[in-house]
This record gives C-alpha cells, structure tokens and sequence, in this order.
C-alpha cells in the first residue's frame, strides 16, 4: 500500500466517520440486498452490530501505517468470523456493500482515486482475512 492510497482512505473516512451510524446502516441494506442469505449470520441488534463495524473499520484504517500491527488483528477477526459462519464467498459481497456505502456516503468527495484506494485497501484486508481462515482450516 503506497502511502498516497493510505492518505485517502484516512482522509475520506473522517468524513463517513460523521456519519457513522447512517453509514452502518447503509451497509447493511447494501450488504443484504446483495446477498440476502448473510443476514442470517447476524443475531443480535444491529445497531450495536453497525457501530462496532464503524469502530473496527476506524481502527484498522487508524493502523494502515503499521501493517504489523494490523495484520495480527485482522488474523483475529477472520477467525472470529469463521465463528460466526462467515466463508470466503462472503468476502466479495462486504468489499461490494463497502464500496457501494462509501459512494452513498461520500457523494462527490467518492472519486475514483477514492474508491481505487478503498478498493485496494480492502483487497490487502480481506486477502489477509482469507488467509488466515484457510489456515486455520
């Protein structure tokens, strides 16, 4: 990740930061409009659920300068999310639905510079996530 990409990722998610629980719950919509079925991995109240999703993305995009510091904690959430039956498939739908929301979200500040960089910082996130969950397997 070049840090011009980590630039605007931190930058732009001050902004959805703002609008955090209007934005968790556009996730979600967009999230369960592309894949119905994930909605029956989610118990519990989803409002809770959308603010600690906001809390951990805000974290690891906080860590985006110190990937050794982030990569052990994104090992622990993929296997957290193998807990709750999350598979491999599922990684594209939540890349999707994140890039969907940040465009909702962002409106004209969502560029294609932005949504490259989101794009290429999710990709790092979920290949590290993927990984982990394989080798737990």
């Amino acid at each position: 990740m070049d840090k011009q990409t980590i630039v605007l990722v931190q930058t732009s998610w001050k902004s959805v930061e703002a609008i955090a629980p209007q934005a968790a719950a556009l996730f979600y919509a967009n999230l369960f409009e592309a894949n119905p079925a994930l909605k029956s991995l989610f118990k519990g109240d989803m409002t809770v659920q959308g603010k600690k999703l906001m809390q951990m993305i805000g974290a690891a995009v906080g860590q985006l300068n110190d990937l050794e510091a982030l990569v052990p904690i994104l090992q622990g959430l993929a296997l957290r999310h193998d807990d709750y039956g999350v598979e491999e498939k599922d990684y594209q739908a939540v890349g999707a639905a994140l890039l969907k929301t940040l465009q909702q979200g962002l409106g004209d500040a969502f560029t294609a510079d932005v949504k490259n960089a989101w794009a290429s910082v999710y990709g790092v996130m979920a290949d590290v996530m993927i990984a982990a969950s394989a080798k737990s397997s």
